[in-house]
């Protein structure tokens, strides 16, 4: 960043920019203005311009090409475990239903064999972070944004115990997609805790399989969730929730 660059100027242009892209307000293959049209639209000196498209750039949203301008990217290339980008793309309604299927279709690839790893590998300190975070869901259950921080802090806490520095680097991915998924399950929340409890005792117990079986069915739980939920489904396909136990 360039000395005398305010960080919040710049980052409330990221977030103007950001967002009209995401919401289609600038569609794809368009070159933008030139700096001096984005200084006086935004209100922004030419540091504050070039930084933000440099950071939108990163993001996968814009490319930068001499001579050619700064054209917006295909959303293919846009990168959507980014946690600013995921929150352009959130509505009022929440986030596109196949949008926070895919998340979850994501996490399904990932966690569930990392649990497993975990079981391998986790140390005693790992257990007891895995643990404490696991109580407090359980102390938080009535309390969204305590759950909600609290479910983040287990599974990557999870992610932390497979001591693999490949699968770390996916931790900055997986809270970001934590954060959008939770923000509609946490609804049920509550009816997901012996599922994340079951998680925790196969990797203190150093049980692989059952990890991976107590991981997967911690998923399932918040997928049926999100086919049933009325903001991911249009109305005349809404299925009520179910709860363990129950049969439609």
């Amino acid at each position: 960043m360039r000395t005398g660059v305010k960080p919040g100027k710049i980052g409330a242009m990221v977030s103007a920019l950001g967002a009209a892209i995401v919401r289609g307000e600038i569609a794809p293959g368009t070159t933008l203005p030139p700096e001096h049209e984005l200084e006086a639209r935004y209100g922004a000196g030419r540091s504050v311009v070039r930084e933000a498209v440099k950071t939108l750039a990163a993001k996968g949203l814009v490319s930068v090409r001499p001579r050619h301008g700064t054209q917006v990217r295909a959303v293919h290339d846009w990168t959507l475990l980014d946690r600013d980008v995921l929150g352009w793309m959130r509505t009022g309604d929440g986030l596109d239903r196949d949008l926070l299927i895919a998340l979850e279709e994501t996490r399904a690839i990932i966690e569930p064999a990392a649990a497993a790893l975990a079981a391998e590998r986790a140390t005693p300190e790992d257990c007891e972070r895995i643990a404490a975070a696991l109580a407090a869901m359980e102390a938080g259950r009535h309390d969204p944004r305590a759950a909600i921080a609290a479910d983040k802090q287990f599974h990557l806490a999870i992610l932390d115990a497979t001591h693999n520095p490949v699968l770390g680097s996916f931790r900055g991915a997986i809270d970001a997609i934590l954060s959008a998924v939770f923000d509609v399950a946490v609804g049920v929340f509550a009816g997901n805790l012996p599922n994340h409890a079951a998680v925790a005792e196969a990797i203190a117990a150093k049980d692989a399989a059952g990890a991976r079986r107590a991981m997967q069915s911690v998923l399932g739980y918040t997928h049926g969730h999100l086919l049933a939920d009325g903001r991911t489904l249009p109305p005349e396909t809404k299925k009520p929730t179910l709860i363990p136990g129950e049969t439609s």
